[in-house]
């Protein structure tokens, strides 16, 4: 059985007590819409390939160049997937060329600006570190310093669009 809660399993349960009370007094979407009460204008692919390279410019110069970034319909939250990293083997010209990709959910075209920025945050760090380890999580930090912040604000969020 899935419970709405499943986004917040790694967290105390003091947190997750608080979470269930604001879902029971119905003031869990309040509380999001009042933090973050706007909505982002990267619609397209392009902004969004634009978005990502200014980041990727200002906070990892060195890293592998992304190939192509785009919103992705075939993500949900079903694989636990809001944002990927892939980096696709070509042959072209007789050698095998690996094309690095970022696909954002699509449903992050309709999310608050912070939250686009910490998925794409979390995909970048993905080009340094490919492991969910200390140092991925101190590059999340660097670029976004209230990174981890707003990973569980957004974990909030899922909860809620999955509320009845």
């Amino acid at each position: 059985m899935s419970t709405p809660f499943k986004y917040l399993q790694g967290y105390p349960a003091n947190l997750q007590q608080q979470v269930m009370q604001m879902v029971a007094e119905n003031r869990l979407g309040d509380y999001l819409a009042a933090r973050y009460p706007q909505r982002h204008q990267v619609q397209s692919d392009k902004a969004l390939y634009g978005y990502v390279l200014e980041l990727k410019q200002e906070f990892l110069r060195s890293a592998p160049a992304i190939d192509k970034v785009l919103y992705d319909n075939r993500l949900d939250l079903t694989h636990r997937a809001l944002g990927l990293h892939t980096a696709v083997s070509r042959v072209q010209g007789g050698k095998l060329k690996a094309k690095k990709e970022i696909r954002v959910a699509s449903l992050f075209r309709e999310a608050a600006p912070e939250f686009l920025n910490m998925i794409v945050v979390h995909e970048l760090a993905h080009l340094k570190e490919s492991e969910h380890n200390k140092a991925f999580y101190k590059l999340c930090q660097h670029m976004l310093p209230d990174y981890h912040q707003l990973e569980f604000d957004l974990r909030l969020y899922l909860t809620w669009r999955e509320l009845p």
